[in-house]
């Protein structure tokens, strides 16, 4: 079936469960290109401008869900023509509504924070790490979904690396901190482990904007799981820790280092050497 619909539960100090079910393509509704207000719908699962919806009834369990989500900032990563694009229409996302898992029933206003994003392409790249996280106001608070609308309530951040035809390499880092955006295009490795789920790096700007970032994904939330090639003959695998630590280290001009930290806040996902 190639459409798939996951869900995937990451409890603390557990391991991670994924639940996937497919579809066959003559059932899939999906807006056409460059058509607002953006849909997918498959079966009883939707995803919108602002919300997504569904339910999996899978090998004894019960997952649902209905939730509604908004942000301040929205970055496109990648856009590289056929190649495809990666897209984060809702970087700082607030969500509320409510998720059930087998009878256990999550709900709030806000429900929780993260991001919501979409990525396309005429298949998947040969090896690529990417990495998102959030980073609350140093109040703890992120204020209720409806007064986060247009307003700066965290910092985020989200950096890619993949390999392009060519033997090139695309690299590139966003920073949404304090209401602004600073885009580094220099990100350089410090250190990769995709055993230990572990990544360093270190970027710049070109105003003097300094960053070192290390993201850690080791631990029980480590998931490991195949994902189906985009022609459907064959799978590989990816790593995803949805439950990753980061830490940012923030140089500018003039200013005092800044560190932006977070123990949950943040995803890191690995595939290839």
């Amino acid at each position: 079936m190639p459409v798939q619909v996951w869900a995937t539960w990451f409890p603390q100090d557990g391991k991670p469960q994924s639940f996937i079910q497919g579809f066959p393509l003559e059932g899939l509704d999906l807006s056409a290109r460059r058509q607002n207000p953006f849909h997918f719908r498959i079966g009883n699962h939707e995803i919108g401008e602002s919300f997504c919806r569904g339910a999996l009834a899978l090998a004894g369990h019960a997952i649902s869900w209905d939730l509604h989500y908004c942000s301040a900032f929205r970055v496109t990563l990648s856009n590289k023509g056929w190649i495809g694009f990666s897209r984060t229409p809702h970087s700082d996302a607030l969500f509320s509504g409510h998720i059930t898992l087998d009878g256990r029933r999550f709900e709030g206003n806000p429900l929780g924070f993260g991001v919501q994003g979409h990525n396309c392409g005429y298949r998947h790249r040969n090896f690529w790490t990417w990495t998102h996280a959030y980073f609350p106001r140093p109040d703890g608070r992120s204020g209720t979904l409806q007064a986060s609308a247009g307003k700066a309530k965290a910092s985020t951040f989200e950096a890619l690396v993949y390999e392009m035809p060519f033997g090139l390499v695309f690299r590139k880092a966003v920073l949404w901190h304090e209401g602004m955006e600073h885009e580094f295009k220099n990100l350089q490795e410090i250190g990769r482990d995709p055993d230990g789920l572990l990544w360093n790096f270190r970027c710049s700007t070109q105003d003097g904007f300094r960053l070192e970032g290390a993201i850690a994904g080791a631990g029980p939330s480590i998931h490991r799981l195949p994902y189906m090639k985009t022609d459907c003959s064959g799978s590989f695998e990816v790593a995803n820790n949805s439950l990753a630590r980061a830490v940012l280290r923030l140089e500018r001009p003039g200013m005092p280092v800044e560190t932006l930290e977070t123990s949950i806040g943040a995803v890191l996902e690995m595939v290839g050497r």
